[in-house]
């Protein structure tokens, strides 16, 4: 019997129109009311636009850049230029001009699908020094019509279609003839990798591993034509891509638009989405949010939420231990969900939520606890860019804290001697684009992808991941600690929005943190504390106070080997802009022990003050000089 994963996102996308036209595929919100967009209409919208690229020159084998929101002319877009057997390939729209001119020269592209004047006037920066760009096509058309007598090649997305009209008076039937020659083998799809330990690099993904890898991660994680799907994080994401696109294809659910980035939380309310798939940061931001509010709120509603919570963690604890919750904890779980888990849910949007995923990096055991004790069926999954996104998550019933879960359908899992993880199914990708060499590092003649991460089998089967093989560090002592786990377990504090954790041939652990400005700057004000600046408010005396004692609360969860004894607070966020971070908030420790080697030095030894120079770069190129003395504080022994 044939997979049903063997075929392509456009025969998909035909298959969708022929069996549910009047169904609504994509709903976007507009001028505060959402559109709705059928099947029927999703098919012929994309057919026009693929017609107008083929008038331009474009077909089998080409790249189209995407860079921009998320919005129903990206996924157009990406199935016109794949239904000509070409290939798409998203940019996050923070992205630097720099990185972007890189990936646009290195991939030869010879038209961009870019959102707004914001973006067109990012590439038009570096046009110059492109050489094959033929096109930019924009569809926010605001301060842009003024360009196009003075920019060769810069278009409306509603030109291209008119352009495909005029071309090809049965549009629809020409994508559909153009669909049946495509091979589900074909690359369709290229996504940066995080890029941890330098520029990206070009992952090239066919139809068949997007498609496989929905299907199999279908089979643990079910997914209907009913559902409802809010896609707020950036299609250049494979987690996206995976939702967005190759599983609402293949299983027909909708796809919502919010109307801007600032109003996703609100719009997906309204929504009710019946699935979520987000990295930790989202999940940790929500946490860290639910927290601030309810240091505002009423003092009613704070004990309601202080004696309730414990209540949830009791439940879940429980559950998580394999026991089954007494008769009484049933009730009181039940009334704490009555009187206010049901209520947290809706304001997070989770009223209908089904199942909450989460994956790209390591979420910490305590905001996973956190939202489990809310009734959240979150679920960790673990995979990487190279396999499509997915190899394992967590079964239903089956969830716990500290693994990722089991290998989904068709995906081998095993551990190598060096204690790397390594994989193999048929998600693998066809290799990195113009980098042999790369490709022949990341998966060998087997077909055995590596990951450049350690973990290990627990003894119910699932995998547990430790860190990056190359991040895990032992202090001069022997004792051998995962940072990534230590600064999750940092990061629960609502007032902390990064941490470093260092300590590596060292004598004991230390941190470098970054406030969370809101949460911190809401606190202040209520303690009657003025500030300018976030330098200014990093450095006050009283937040030093309330961050040590937010550590002292971890430190008291953890090995005393273990147990940050210094820190400080950075006068500036981690920015991706900087290369700190990557897109996906990714710490570059690389970078970081270049950039503040200096505070790094100090915080082993006695100094209590460091004047510390930096530089910060603006996502425009523009580069300036910032220092200021960074406070060392130490903890109580």
């Amino acid at each position: 019997m044939a997979k049903p994963y063997k075929t392509t996102l456009p025969r998909l996308l035909i298959k969708q129109a022929e069996e549910r036209p009047e169904k609504t595929a994509l709903r976007e919100k507009e001028w505060g009311v959402w559109q709705a967009v059928t099947w029927r209409q999703n098919l012929r919208i994309t057919a026009e636009f693929a017609c107008g690229l083929k008038e331009l020159g474009l077909g089998k084998g080409d790249i189209v850049i995407l860079i921009g929101d998320n919005r129903p002319e990206w996924i157009w877009a990406e199935l016109a230029i794949q239904g000509l057997g070409g290939m798409a390939l998203g940019l996050y729209q923070d992205s630097p001009a720099e990185e972007i001119e890189y990936i646009f020269d290195l991939s030869e592209c010879k038209l961009v699908i870019a959102e707004d004047q914001e973006q067109v006037d990012k590439i038009l920066s570096f046009r110059d020094n492109l050489p094959n760009l033929q096109y930019i096509i924009y569809h926010d058309a605001k301060g842009l019509v003024a360009y196009e007598k003075d920019v060769p090649g810069l278009m409306d997305f509603e030109a291209v279609r008119r352009i495909g009209r005029e071309g090809h008076s049965e549009a629809v039937a020409d994508y559909t003839r153009w669909a049946r020659e495509l091979k589900p083998e074909d690359p369709t799809l290229i996504t940066t990798t995080s890029g941890t330990t330098g520029r990206p690099k070009l992952a090239m993904l066919s139809h068949i591993n997007l498609l496989s890898m929905a299907h199999n991660l279908g089979q643990f994680d079910p997914k209907t034509s009913k559902d409802e799907f809010v896609s707020f994080l950036p299609l250049a994401w494979i987690g996206e891509q995976m939702m967005a696109v190759a599983s609402a294809l293949l299983f027909g659910f909708c796809v919502n638009f919010p109307e801007t980035p600032d109003t996703a939380s609100s719009d997906s309310r309204e929504i009710g989405p019946h699935f979520l798939f987000s990295p930790p940061r989202v999940y940790e931001s929500m946490a860290a949010k639910v927290q601030g509010d309810i240091m505002e709120t009423t003092k009613f509603k704070a004990a309601m939420y202080n004696y309730f919570l414990p209540i949830g963690h009791e439940y879940v604890d429980t559950l998580f231990a394999g026991k089954e919750p007494s008769a009484m904890l049933k009730l009181k779980y039940k009334i704490a969900d009555m009187c206010l888990f049901r209520a947290l849910r809706d304001r997070l949007g989770f009223s209908r939520m089904r199942s909450a995923t989460t994956g790209g990096a390591a979420l910490g055991p305590d905001i996973f606890r956190f939202f489990h004790a809310l009734g959240v069926n979150l679920k960790q999954i673990y995979g990487q860019t190279e396999i499509a996104g997915i190899s394992c998550i967590h079964k239903e019933g089956e969830v716990d804290f500290t693994s990722v879960g089991a290998p989904i359908p068709e995906t081998e899992v095993k551990i190598t001697e060096d204690g790397e993880i390594i994989s193999r199914s048929p998600a693998v990708f066809l290799g990195y684009y113009k980098n042999e060499e790369a490709t022949k590092e990341t998966v060998d003649e087997d077909g055995w992808l590596l990951s450049g991460d350690a973990g290990y089998f627990d003894d119910n089967g699932r995998l547990v991941v430790i860190d990056r093989l190359k991040d895990v560090m032992h202090l001069n002592d022997g004792t051998q600690f995962s940072p990534q786990f230590l600064e999750n377990k940092v990061k629960f504090s609502p007032f902390l929005r990064e941490s470093v954790v260092l300590g590596g041939g060292r004598d004991f652990v230390t941190a470098i943190l970054c406030i969370d400005m809101a949460i911190v700057g809401h606190w202040a004000e209520t303690q009657m504390i003025t500030y300018t600046t976030y330098q200014d408010l990093a450095a006050k005396d009283e937040v030093y106070a309330l961050i040590k004692s937010e550590i002292a609360k971890t430190n008291e969860t953890l090995p005393e080997e273990t147990r940050i004894k210094r820190f400080c607070l950075l006068y500036k966020e981690l920015d991706a802009d900087d290369g700190e971070l990557t897109r996906t908030r990714k710490v570059r420790r690389k970078i970081i022990n270049e950039r503040y080697g200096s505070l790094i030095e100090a915080l082993y030894t006695d100094e209590c003050t460091l004047n510390l120079q930096t530089e910060i770069t603006y996502q425009d190129g523009r580069v300036r000089e910032m220092c200021g003395d960074i406070r060392i504080e130490d903890m109580e022994a």
